[in-house]
């Protein structure tokens, strides 16, 4: 396909894409998506071989945002019967970290719901900072806490920080559709605010809120003019209780051709899968990794993903390998370009949420039991196209473990 050839030559060469031909990626068919695979995997391979870098992230503060974000579980008027508390201490923090550290990730994320911090709260997380550093050496950690003010995102950097975190989410044109409480530009200014301190830029997507092509290549593009080191591609999970809670909009086939697109458009750029693999790429996900070079491990901030073990097991199985504390993330040029995220061995970024943080909370689940149906009787034939786009509200789980709670993390 001439298409996919020259996309594969535009990525080796980090020469952007036109818009005609990201909106193409889209618009093939399921029949071709092998093929898209194929392509973009050259890609992603040039630039990062074959390892995946594992994330996890630590939910500081749960529910109780101010914000009306339509995708989040934690939303103002949210029924979402989510976990809900405030700040986790310093060492309740490090302890949840250290879970995530144990199972593989060399990046601690952590995440607070909220519009933005106060200065207070940047002392709270600073503190938080400090005591995951001094308990494990090289770990790379990234703030996400929501909107910036003036001279934060310079304090969470002296603390420590390696990274900050705040996706546009969608295109600017749209935005206004799933937030009313904050602007498209609120978000732009907090990655810039982010980049100025010398923090690593983190900034990504939510996919499948209904959004149309060209809206989910206007919001790539815009971050690729952003120039993030980390681009972490959301796909929302319905969660019942908030306004999106009806939208199911994506196929396994669906989520490839979008990471395939990201790729194309941002080649030589950490892209993450985070929040709702287990959902809708389900039997898929190890496919994606040859697309993406990164993902979360274990859960999200309020549902539960796949088990640890399995994605280790997944990413071995598929012919990857994790990333090593000692490995940098980047391609040589960005890192020596002192573009933080994955530059050194410090780095870190994170994922999507509320005002602007986390791993987006539609994020997904998958470990839990439910997942599927069997019996003793004969099954009528089904008919997978139809099945592939129904609902699959058996596969969302609401987070019960980790941090904010007794019981022992998943990781």
């Amino acid at each position: 396909m001439d298409l996919l050839n020259t996309l594969v030559d535009k990525g080796l060469r980090r020469e952007l894409p036109t818009r005609d031909e990201a909106l193409a990626v889209l618009a093939t068919s399921d029949d071709d998506v092998l093929d898209v695979v194929a392509a973009a995997g050259k890609v992603r391979r040039h630039w990062f071989g074959r390892r995946v870098k594992l994330n996890y992230l630590v939910n500081l503060k749960s529910g109780l945002c101010p914000e009306d974000c339509s995708y989040c579980s934690q939303r103002l008027g949210s029924t979402a019967g989510i976990l809900k508390y405030t700040w986790l201490k310093p060492d309740q923090a490090s302890e949840a970290a250290a879970a995530g550290l144990a199972g593989g990730a060399k990046r601690v994320c952590l995440v607070a719901s909220g519009r933005g911090p106060t200065d207070r709260d940047v002392d709270r997380v600073s503190d938080t900072i400090k005591a995951i550093k001094e308990q494990n050496e090289g770990v790379e950690v990234c703030a996400c806490l929501g909107l910036l003010s003036d001279g934060q995102a310079e304090r969470l950097r002296e603390a420590g920080a390696d990274a900050y975190n705040h996706n546009l989410n969608t295109s600017e044109g749209t935005y206004g559709d799933i937030t009313t409480t904050h602007t498209y530009a609120d978000r732009v200014d907090t990655v810039q605010k982010a980049h100025a301190a010398g923090l690593s830029a983190c900034s990504g997507l939510i996919a499948g809120m209904g959004e149309s092509d060209e809206d989910l290549v206007d919001v790539v593009f815009s971050l690729r003019e952003l120039d993030p080191d980390s681009v972490p591609v959301n796909f929302l999970i319905p969660f019942e209780g908030t306004p999106l809670g009806k939208e199911w909009n994506l196929t396994p086939q669906r989520c490839l051709r979008i990471l395939a697109m990201v790729r194309f458009v941002c080649p030589d750029v950490e892209v993450r899968i985070a929040g709702g693999r287990e959902v809708h790429l389900r039997t898929m996900q190890p496919l994606a990794l040859h697309l993406a070079n990164s993902i979360f491990l274990g859960d999200y901030l309020t549902s539960e993903g796949q088990a640890g073990k399995a994605d280790l097991e997944m990413i071995a199985d598929a012919g990857f390998e994790v990333e090593g504390a000692d490995q940098v993330t980047l391609p040589k040029h960005r890192a020596d370009a002192g573009g933080g995220c994955g530059s050194h061995a410090e780095s870190g970024c994170g994922a999507h949420e509320g005002a602007g943080c986390g791993s987006h909370e539609g994020a997904g689940c998958g470990s839990h039991e439910g997942g599927g149906v069997c019996g003793s009787v004969a099954a009528a034939p089904v008919d997978a196209a139809a099945q592939a786009s129904e609902p699959r509200t058996d596969l969302v789980a609401v987070r019960r473990r980790g941090a904010g709670t007794d019981l022992a993390p998943n990781a």
